[in-house]
């Protein structure tokens, strides 16, 4: 079968691979030079089913509300006069009592751990390198209170296929020495030993060279500017180099898959949160970490790649914008600096933000629409990477006809 996917994102690429394994030509179209220029390119890096939580949780709307008068939280809410941001937002509040964050929480979890392994297989048998670490990850608590909190969040992953533990800060430092030499205080941990971390772009950029060895063809600088549908299947994709046209279709286009869908007549509950990343020089080897991990007070995500240190924070909900200026990333330094301050060269960062495709309820979009031969791979939000081979997977089996690996319930667009 002749399939075009819509992305050469690290979702984009894997869907590629695994559609080329089952023997289909494959096509991959991205208006980008290369693969993982937007989303994946300097992502947190962190293979992280222990961090599965949605984001729309009771805690939430208060941040939200804060953030319209405060700049130092950690998730953000511009204002606009978006009709499609507004529609988000409702969704995002509705999802966010307690019965509902735990559903959704699940079905993320579900999700990460099958890909999780599928991305342990996939390293092992295609001898991919890109800085993994299997350490572990380490989510620090600075006070008694917020671990105690962390406690009670991880009994609800523990019982559904995690092993997560809390420990104290003696035990931090003797998981990663760095700690040693932090001045912020540690109250403890929550630690998930089978996490796991590495460079998302390297990654891949590995996978996309051996998708080319199995024939998919990668079609750069090409910019999509609508679906043509006709009647209840999809014609042809049109690009500023003319249409193209296959069998089949998937749209794994991250923030942008739902404007472009709109134009199939589609409407699909995706929208752009703004992340934060910056990347560092080592300064010395020896005090940088090498477990990566999350200050759950700031909400700040660090993880070593060989010589480099990345951070990673804040979600913007700010629409299409991604522009950012060097004050954006303070609060993100002043973390790192605190737990590892010899660690990195901390004056010379490479800033970056990006857009992650988030749906209201946490969940990505997988599957069928009601045009006949489009398929989503969409809406993977802060955990593409982790979720992406999953993802890729569950696609290549519909496209096949065989069934899912794990139950879709959550995970496709009818009823979201």
């Amino acid at each position: 079968m002749r399939i075009i996917v819509l992305g050469a994102g690290v979702i984009g690429v894997t869907t590629a691979w695994y559609l080329a394994k089952d023997g289909h030509a494959v096509t991959v179209v991205d208006r980008q030079p290369r693969v993982a220029s937007e989303t994946s390119f300097a992502n947190a890096g962190l293979i992280a089913p222990g961090h599965a939580y949605a984001w729309a949780s009771p805690r939430a709307p208060r941040m939200l509300l804060r953030s319209l008068w405060r700049d130092d939280t950690a998730l953000k809410l511009r204002l606009r006069a978006d009709p499609a941001l507004w529609r988000w937002a409702r969704a995002f509040l509705a999802n966010c009592p307690a019965e509902r964050n735990r559903r959704n929480t699940l079905i993320k979890l579900r999700l990460c751990l099958l890909s999780q392994r599928l991305l342990d297989e996939l390293t092992e048998a295609e001898a991919l390198n890109y800085h993994r670490i299997a350490k572990g990850l380490l989510y620090l608590y600075r006070d008694p209170d917020h671990l105690a909190a962390g406690q009670r969040n991880m009994a609800m992953l523990n019982g559904n296929g995690m092993s997560l533990r809390a420990i104290d800060a003696d035990e931090c430092r003797a998981i990663e020495p760095a700690l040693a030499g932090s001045r912020t205080t540690i109250a403890g941990a929550i630690y998930a030993p089978t996490d796991a971390s590495g460079d998302c772009r390297l990654f891949t950029e590995q996978l996309a060279e051996r998708a080319t060895r199995r024939g998919v063809d990668f079609q750069f600088g090409r910019t999509v500017t609508r679906l043509r549908v006709e009647g209840d299947r999809l014609a042809a994709i049109a690009t500023d180099e003319g249409d193209m046209t296959a069998d089949h279709y998937i749209l794994a286009f991250g923030s942008y898959a739902a404007p472009l869908a709109r134009t199939a007549g589609l409407r699909l509950p995706v929208y752009p949160v703004k992340g934060y990343s910056l990347t560092l020089p080592l300064r010395d080897a020896a005090r940088a970490p090498i477990v990566g991990g999350v200050d759950e007070h700031n909400l700040v995500a660090y993880a070593r790649f060989g010589d480099r240190m990345r951070l990673t924070g804040t979600a913007d909900i700010a629409g299409y914008d991604s522009s950012h200026r060097p004050a954006d990333f303070a609060s993100m330094i002043a973390s790192a600096r605190g737990l590892f301050p010899e660690a990195a060269h901390y004056d010379r960062p490479d800033y970056w933000t990006c857009l992650r495709p988030m749906t209201p309820d946490g969940p990505p979009l997988l599957g069928p629409t009601s045009i006949g031969n489009l398929m989503l791979n969409a809406g993977s939000g802060h955990m593409g990477w982790t979720m992406a081979c999953a993802n890729a997977r569950i696609v290549a089996d519909l496209i096949a006809r065989r069934p899912p690996p794990i139950p879709l319930e959550g995970l496709t667009l009818e009823g979201r």
